[in-house]
């Protein structure tokens, strides 16, 4: 994400419009977009059922990683795998647990293969196609390709009538609310480095790629 095109406040009124809740007709066309670009696509009320369907879709023993994901800390995912009280092997205790940051970052490379990979994104269109924008791009190897399955959590809010929509929503508002997250911890700031645009998902990777859309305002 780039502190360039960075002009509006997290406060900013503008945002509103980023952060409404669309109607039960929009999210209906859009999970049916979804499902017709070969990504599997759930809408659940609340986190807490998106906590257990996510929980649903992983059998016990899988090997998992999350990307860094405020979606998957606002449903309690991640103080689910913190806790240990799961059947799956996280890789997160293996990455983030290593202090050397060389290390750590050779551990990030590794864990692209893992089977079961998750995260969320940053716009959903209508008709289906996401975005998801990054500052490392250490995600974007298992959505587009690598992770056999891949489990996405978004709020409703991140629906959007089309890619130039979805992109200025990433750059208006995502961008504003990660800089100033990452001001928070003492950081610098963020930046868009890449950006991953999901038309489709082929049938002929054998992957599943999921969507979880939840009828609560989550993440950026």
């Amino acid at each position: 994400m780039s502190v360039e095109v960075a002009n509006l406040s997290p406060a900013s009124e503008t945002h509103g419009k980023w952060e409404r809740l669309p109607s039960q007709e929009t999210i209906d066309r859009t999970i049916a977009g979804l499902k017709s670009r070969g990504i599997n696509a759930e809408f659940v009320p609340n986190r807490q059922e998106a906590l257990e369907l996510v929980a649903r879709l992983i059998p016990a023993g899988a090997e998992l990683m999350t990307a860094s994901s405020r979606t998957l800390d606002e449903i309690g995912f991640l103080a689910l795998l913190k806790s240990g009280k799961h059947q799956w092997t996280s890789l997160n205790d293996v990455v983030y647990g290593e202090k050397d940051p060389v290390k750590r970052a050779e551990l990030r490379r590794r864990s692209i293969n893992v089977d079961y990979f998750l995260g969320s994104v940053h716009a959903i269109t209508e008709t289906g196609e996401t975005i998801v924008a990054s500052a490392s791009g250490s995600q974007i190897p298992s959505y587009a390709f690598t992770s056999k399955n891949v489990i996405w959590v978004a709020g409703a809010q991140k629906i959007v009538s089309s890619l130039e929509e979805g992109l200025r929503r990433v750059r208006e508002y995502s961008l504003n609310l990660e800089i100033a997250r990452m001001k928070s911890l003492g950081y610098p700031g963020s930046m868009i480095a890449k950006i991953l645009i999901v038309e489709r998902e082929p049938a002929m990777l054998g992957r599943k790629v999921s969507m979880i859309l939840v009828n609560e305002k989550l993440g950026f």
